[in-house]
């Protein structure tokens, strides 16, 4: 996953507010979001040639989000990073025990970030940097460094989502959370990272919503987790780019 933007507490009427977009080669094999035939109390799209994912909630409110950490020089690791987000979701660990094992086997990854919890608590680690943090109530966003990083999509995407936030201190309209992550702008050249792809590459990555011939955004969600714990999980899936299907979820924390 490519950029999760959320807004955690501060809000009348949720606990958390996550819009994410998942970017990959369009090739790569992919199940759209549903329960798991395997883990039927984890709701998530799932990676078909790892089985795991990059975001995810199960039945108790336990939610994850994983983002890869861009940086070509960085060993790939021995297992898949989509593992981390199952994991966390499929075992009963509290957040910073699961953390202290992910720390304890850093170098088994890629680099990565990963946020773990749940609408009361959440925590970031990243394994590049060794380094765990309780989030604090606001808005976030995260992509492929580390949390609020200043990159252009970074500071694009947490601005409009805390300026829709602000607008909107009731229930808020799904369709305007997915056109906060819609946007296929381009970055200035001076704005851009240098994270060792090449120019081409990052101009590529700089948009909330990538579109090309072969890598983009795959699919888009919209999780949010209300004060009553109930939970409203919206998948949007695109093909070659353009959308192709929509899949929604509710359900209440605790309840199977």
């Amino acid at each position: 996953m490519c950029l999760v933007n959320f807004h955690f507490q501060e809000h009348p009427f949720y606990k958390l507010v996550v819009v994410a977009n998942r970017d990959e080669f369009y090739e790569r094999p992919t199940a759209a979001a549903g329960f798991w035939k395997d883990y039927p109390y984890i709701l998530g799209g799932r990676d078909l040639v790892h089985m795991g994912t990059w975001l995810g909630v199960t039945r108790d409110g336990r939610f994850a989000a994983l983002t890869n950490y861009r940086d070509p020089k960085e060993a790939k690791g021995c297992f898949s990073r989509g593992d981390i987000v199952r994991d966390f979701l499929a075992n009963g660990d509290a957040p910073v025990d699961y953390i202290e094992t992910l720390s304890n086997n850093k170098g088994s990854y890629g680099g990565y970030n990963v946020v773990v919890g749940d609408g009361n608590q959440l925590f970031h680690y990243n394994n590049i940097l060794d380094e765990m943090n309780e989030i604090t109530p606001g808005t976030h966003s995260l992509s492929n460094h580390t949390l609020n990083t200043p990159w252009p999509k970074v500071a694009m995407g947490k601005k409009r989502l805390g300026d829709y936030i602000q607008s909107c201190p009731g229930e808020v309209a799904v369709d305007s959370l997915f056109d906060i992550i819609s946007d296929q702008t381009m970055a200035e050249d001076a704005d851009l990272p240098q994270t060792g792809v090449g120019l081409e590459m990052e101009r590529l990555l700089s948009p909330l919503f990538i579109k090309s011939p072969n890598y983009g955004t795959r699919s888009s969600t919209v999780l949010l987790i209300d004060k009553e714990d109930k939970v409203f999980f919206v998948e949007q899936t695109y093909k070659d780019g353009d959308f192709h299907a929509e899949n929604q979820f509710s359900f209440k924390v605790g309840e199977y």
